[in-house]
């Protein structure tokens, strides 16, 4: 049997093992300054301090620079006051949803890493100290050692082009989000509610055509459902689910892969993609990863966490 081996899963499973995501983040520390408020002056005056400290970071270990992003920092706002709101801190919000969940569904299509941080029994008085304590929780994420050091990998990811902050608090507690990206491609539209089961033509562009798409998994799992709060008060990672189906780029000629396919993925050398794609049977959330590789020496990484709700 000639042609490209099919990727083992276990090469795709480590190459996702960064966004199997850092645990939430907890200090607390007492900071006193006088009374004031935190507006949305306040709120992007920080998120520029905190990308100047991300992009400073990653510079001392020669990676990209981050963009800020928008609808990011949108999303992570939310989480936020959902967070500061019920006085707890998860990956998961009170409706029971991971974050790229929350970011697909609010329009976005990128990969995404979340790191989650509090603060309580700390003074919020005044936007300068608010400021002060997210600076303090995000030095903190940076200042750790393997094996405890989830956070620090994620600001360090690689592959990351894009990042949003938010910031929640109220008196005595605070919350911050950072959601980072992998921005690498345009994608067609994609429906966020389809009927389980439904084929789609799934489309896009890769930005750097240079770059090699590699495949794309459909990840299913149930609905989400609203969690206790003791449920989300215990510390915890997240991960896409465990149940998958494969799709490969189509090979020419006579070449197949191991298993006897061909592939599906049409691919030309502008970029440009396309697949017939297929949504589990079951009502559920099917994710839609594409994954690529810049180079030949990389493993495959995610750009994608399109979210479907079927059913």
């Amino acid at each position: 049997m000639s042609g490209r081996n099919k990727i083992d899963r276990r090469r795709f499973m480590g190459a996702a093992a960064p966004f199997a995501l850092a645990m939430p983040l907890v200090l607390r520390k007492d900071l006193v300054f006088g009374r004031g408020d935190y507006g949305p002056e306040d709120l992007a005056h920080t998120r520029q301090t905190l990308l100047a400290m991300v992009n400073r970071e990653r510079a001392q270990h020669g990676l990209s620079r981050l963009e800020l992003d928008y609808l990011a920092s949108k999303v992570a706002t939310d989480h936020a006051r959902d967070m500061v709101d019920g006085l707890f801190l998860s990956h998961w919000s009170r409706d029971g949803q991971k974050p790229y969940q929350r970011y697909s569904f609010a329009g976005g299509t990128e990969a995404n890493q979340e790191n989650a941080a509090r603060l309580d029994d700390v003074s919020t008085d005044t936007a300068q100290e608010i400021e002060v304590s997210v600076v303090d929780l995000h030095q903190s994420m940076i200042d750790e050692h393997p094996p405890d050091d989830g956070h620090r990998q994620t600001i360090l990811f690689p592959y990351h082009t894009h990042v949003g902050f938010g910031v929640a608090a109220k008196p005595d507690h605070v919350r911050m989000v950072e959601l980072y990206l992998a921005r690498y491609a345009v994608i067609d539209p994609v429906p966020q509610s389809a009927q389980p089961g439904a084929q789609l033509i799934f489309s896009g562009r890769l930005l750097n055509p240079k770059h090699t798409m590699e495949g794309v998994h459909v990840y299913y799992e149930p609905f989400p459902q609203r969690p206790a709060m003791e449920w989300l008060r215990i510390r915890r990672s997240y991960s896409l689910p465990d149940t998958f189906t494969d799709l490969w780029p189509r090979l020419e000629g006579k070449d197949v892969y191991s298993d006897g396919t061909k592939g599906t993925i049409e691919t030309n050398l502008r970029g440009i993609f396309k697949t017939p794609l297929r949504l589990f049977n079951q009502p559920g959330i099917n994710t839609i990863v594409v994954w690529i590789t810049r180079t030949k020496e990389d493993l495959p990484f995610p750009i994608t966490q399109i979210c479907i709700r079927c059913g």
